[in-house]
Formats: C-alpha cells, structure tokens, sequence
C-alpha cells in the first residue's frame, strides 16, 4: 500500500515520520530550533515557517494529520500531479503560518497594552520576556484578567508546530473536488457529505479560537491554511488553472 502512494504525498510523509523521530530523540533542541516560535521571541527563525509542518506533538498528532494527508492528499495529487500539489500544500502550510503569526501579534500586543494601562513598565515586561525567565501569571492578574495574562505568555512562550494547517486546506480541496463524498471521523458519529463536513471544522476552529485562545490548539492556523486553500481552489476553477501549466 505504501509503494501505491503518489510520489509527493509518500515523501511528505516520510519526512513527517523522521522529524518526529528525531524529535523523540533530541526533544527539547527539535522544538527549540524547528518549532514557529513568536516573531520576538528569542528562538524564532524565519525557516520555521516551513520546519514547523514537520513537527507534532505527540502520536495522536502525528497520526491524525498523516492519516488526513493520505486519505485526502493522494486522490487530489492523482489528479493535479506532483508540483502542483505541492504547491498547494505549502502555500496552505505558508497561510496558516502567517495567520497565526499575525493573531498572535495582536493578541501579545493587546496583553501588553492592558497592562501597561493598569501601570506595569512595557520595558521591564519586554526586558523580562527577551531574558527567557517566565513570567508570574499570578503576578500579571494583579492588574488585568488571568485570561489576558495567560494569553500573553502562551503568545510568546508556546510555539506552533503541525501539518494541521496545510492539511485544512487538503481537506478544503477535497471538499471542492469531491464535495458529495461522505465523511466520517470520531467526532461525527454519522456519515456527513464533504461540502458540509470541512466548513463545520473551520466554523468550529473559528468558534474556539474567538472564545477561547487558551486551548493549546492552534485554531488560526487552521483557519490560515482552510482560507488560502478556498482562495486558492476558487481562483483555480475560476481561471481553468489545468495541470498543463505545471508540466
């Protein structure tokens, strides 16, 4: 089954497998240098808004997104072809990147406006954070909410990592190509046509990620990697964009 998988999509998945690998091994220095940290933070690197793709969490991570890379990249690669879809997928990974980036940007940047408000000095916050010492969530709730405390050092501290956005917009595409084929995941219990399954997702991610930024899921860069997919497609099927142009 594994030789039967189209040429992108299999190399894809064996760098996923050995970079998670790797960071079974190496752990901490993997994250350190592959992870997308915040843009100032100490440990940001503009190649992370490629490494990051390669790196998870976890298994479950892992397993999720290659199983949703296989299942619904390979009939999409078949049919555009290797270049052209990989450029997809790395401008869906590329779009959940920047747009988690930029939420981040404003949410850190909020967090620090509102304490600096209730009388906290913006240059002995930035100069606390630039250090790597950890800030007191207790200490920061003294002058604004604990969840803008713990938004401000999840912004700067926790850094993205996943092919989750790239693969949102697979699914994406796959939900233009196929948008009658029925879907069904551990969470829907009932078979679910695609062109209804992925924008319930997207709405879902939208929802967390308004209410609640805390979760430890990166929501936008699902939504990133969902959007430039959609403009993508639609931009595609608009202007007869064929696979002879990638030849």
């Amino acid at each position: 089954m594994f030789q039967q998988l189209p040429q992108a999509v299999k190399g894809i998945l064996i760098a996923n497998i050995l970079m998670f690998v790797a960071t079974l091994s190496l752990g901490d220095l993997m994250y350190s240098w592959f992870s997308l940290w915040f843009m100032e933070n100490p440990r940001f690197g503009f190649w992370q808004f490629i490494s990051h793709m390669f790196m998870h969490g976890g298994f479950a991570h892992i397993l999720f997104n290659m199983y949703a890379l296989v299942a619904f990249g390979s009939p999409l690669e078949r049919i555009w072809g290797r270049d052209k879809f990989l450029f997809f997928y790395f401008s869906a990974g590329l779009g959940a990147a920047f747009l988690h980036t930029g939420v981040n940007y404003y949410f850190f940047n909020d967090a620090v406006d509102q304490l600096v408000a209730a009388g906290v000095s913006r240059l002995d916050l930035i100069d606390v954070l630039s250090s790597g010492k950890s800030l007191n969530t207790s200490y920061l709730a003294q002058y604004v909410p604990i969840e803008v405390a713990e938004q401000l050092k999840s912004s700067f501290y926790i850094p993205a990592v996943g092919a989750s956005g790239a693969v949102y917009g697979v699914l994406v595409a796959f939900a233009f190509m196929y948008s009658e084929a029925r879907l069904m995941l551990l969470f829907f219990p009932f078979p679910i046509k695609a062109k209804y399954f992925v924008p319930l997702i997207v709405l879902g991610d939208l929802y967390f990620g308004i209410t609640n930024q805390n979760t430890g899921v990166a929501h936008f860069a699902h939504i990133g990697g969902a959007l430039i997919g959609f403009i993508m497609m639609w931009y595609w099927r608009r202007n007869s964009f064929d696979n002879n142009r990638w030849d």
